[in-house]
C-alpha cells in the first residue's frame, strides 16, 4: 500500500481532533476509493463516446440554463 500525505483546513482539523475515536485515515481511504471508482467508470463510459469536449460544454450550458429558468433564476 502507498502512503499519501495531504493537508486539511485548520477548522476541519479541529473537528478531527475533537473526534479522535474516528479512524480518519479509513474515512479518507474510503472517500478516495469511491471517487476513484467513479472516475474509472466515467472513463470507461467516455471511452466509447463520440462527443467532443465542446459538445459536452454546450450540453452542460443548456442544462444549466434550463435549470435556472425552471427555478426562476433567469
Amino acid at each position: 500500500m502507498t502512503n499519501v500525505t495531504f493537508s486539511v483546513p485548520e477548522d476541519i482539523h479541529n473537528v478531527m481532533q475533537e473526534h479522535r475515536e474516528i479512524k480518519w485515515g479509513e474515512v479518507a481511504r474510503q472517500a478516495i476509493k469511491e471517487k476513484a471508482l467513479r472516475l474509472k467508470l466515467m472513463d470507461k463510459l467516455l471511452s466509447k463516446s463520440e462527443l467532443t469536449e465542446k459538445d459536452a460544454e454546450e450540453i452542460g450550458n443548456k442544462i444549466k440554463h434550463e435549470i435556472a429558468k425552471r427555478h426562476g433564476l433567469k
